[in-house]
């Protein structure tokens, strides 16, 4: 006879769900993750895992998760009963492995169920795992690096910090022009076989060692937001998360709020509005806004517009809208600003503003910014951008009613679609088609038009 999973029964107790309400929010979690046999469950599901019956492939990972959302906090599969049951990684553990283990991992031929899901996408995005640790762990940072013991590597210097940046460079633009989905396996393992073994290193000087640890960081967050862009969700959470524990090594305060913006812009996209809330709050503080570029300043200070709207927050969202514009103004060619902040012009700051007024309800508002950030992108090196600007301005029309205007809008985005390879232009396509889907046998020309455009997009468009 099974044993009754008495401490799953406490972690449902201490959600103050009941046991339909678990099942529902577990359907939910498994539905954003793609897990359709999941998608079934109902309470008698639940009873039978409190009473000691063990949850059958994806189960337990998207339970955990489930029950870790609501609770604000990682939990792991032992403190569900579920130890042994799929895999038992500790999402909570991620700040307290050590760095350099965590990029040499990425590299481990013997990689485990768990870890191929990881790379593939297929894993659950952990919302649990975006809980950041307090502040003694940013302070003592820099202390556990300098530490770290060295093998019998090479020296690391000046050369591997420009190889490192320049190849982080290359990707970088890379992505802004094709999209996340191609390419970015060859960022992966150039993380594993090069910038690790420079981590690991020798260094002639602490300034040294931060100059290489904040390349690093930056190498591992654009390998982060390609696979935020290709839709690969918890596999870019995870490299965020190790970017961020880089950028905090090296002491890099600006760095290390760049990455927690980008933590929140994907968790607000994927609709956690709490932690994406927390996420750019953080990216505020600790010097981290303080201390950037004016132009970093403006990136990280919109997104918090963003955040701030998520929440309902108008007023404040307009007020950090307002601050990003003026940080921007004081930015000028050829200051001394970060190589990573190349991309952020006022395309990008009118993009983002429209994303923030779109979510405040002033779709007005959200149409003539995108018509600014339109106007201003220039769009042989911001392909990608471009076409999610334009689907996102088309959806933006159809909600005014204005369907040709949105199906012109929509021909244009799916025309700068060409040669993207991005989850991110894709979502845009599909919800083209959901917007038209009533539209589909009414006979208007445009909308059919459009429909079948994207129809066939979505062939090419990964």
């Amino acid at each position: 006879m099974a044993r009754r999973n008495a401490e799953l029964a406490a972690v449902i107790a201490e959600t103050g769900w009941s046991q339909p309400v678990v099942a529902a929010a577990v359907v939910r979690v498994a539905a954003e993750a793609g897990v359709d046999e999941l998608l079934s469950v109902k309470r008698s599901h639940i009873a039978m895992w409190v009473a000691g019956t063990r949850p059958r492939g994806r189960a337990a990972d998207i339970l955990r998760e489930t029950l870790s959302r609501r609770l604000g906090r990682p939990l792991t599969l032992g403190e569900i009963g579920l130890a042994g049951t799929a895999s038992d990684t500790v999402t909570g553990s991620e700040w307290d492995t050590d760095t350099l283990t965590a990029l040499v991992d990425l590299g481990r031929n013997s990689m485990d169920r768990e870890r191929r899901r990881l790379l593939t996408g297929a894993a659950v995005y952990s919302v649990g795992g975006l809980v950041l640790p307090r502040d003694p762990w940013w302070d003592e940072a820099p202390q556990r690096a300098r530490s770290r013991a060295t093998g019998p590597n090479r020296r690391v210097g000046e050369t591997e910090v420009r190889a490192v940046r320049e190849m982080t460079e290359f990707f970088a633009r890379r992505d802004q022009r094709h999209g996340g989905v191609d390419g970015r396996t060859a960022l992966y393992q150039y993380i594993v076989d090069d910038v690790a073994r420079y981590v690991s290193g020798v260094f002639s000087s602490e300034n040294s060692r931060r100059a290489l640890y904040s390349a690093a960081a930056e190498a591992v967050y654009v390998a982060g937001w390609m696979s935020f862009d290709a839709s690969q969700h918890e596999s870019a959470r995870r490299y965020f998360t190790l970017a961020l524990k880089l950028a905090a090594e090296a002491d890099d305060a600006p760095l290390a709020g760049h990455i927690l913006r980008a933590m929140a812009h994907q968790a607000i996209d994927l609709g956690h509005a709490r932690v994406a809330l927390e996420l750019a709050s953080a990216s505020v503080e600790r010097n981290r806004y303080a201390h950037a570029s004016p132009r970093e300043r403006a990136l990280i200070g919109v997104v918090h517009a963003r955040a701030l709207a998520g929440d309902g927050q108008r007023r404040n969202a307009i007020a950090a809208i307002h601050r990003a514009e003026t940080d921007l103004s004081q930015a000028t060619t050829g200051d001394d600003e970060p190589q990573r902040i190349w991309f952020f012009q006022e395309a990008s700051l009118a993009h983002e503003t429209a994303r923030t007024l779109w979510a405040l309800g002033d779709l007005d508002g959200s149409l003539r910014h995108f018509r600014a950030s339109v106007r201003h992108r220039k769009t042989d090196s911001f392909s990608r951008t471009h076409a999610v600007t334009l689907g996102y301005m088309g959806t933006v029309q159809a909600g005014q009613g204005n369907i040709d205007a949105a199906c012109q809008t929509w021909s244009r985005a799916l025309d700068a679609m060409d040669g993207v390879q991005s989850g991110r232009a894709r979502e845009a396509v599909v919800t083209m088609r959901t917007v038209l889907s009533p539209l589909r046998y009414r006979g208007i020309p445009s909308a059919a038009d459009v429909d079948e455009r994207a129809r066939l997009a979505l062939r090419r468009v990964i």
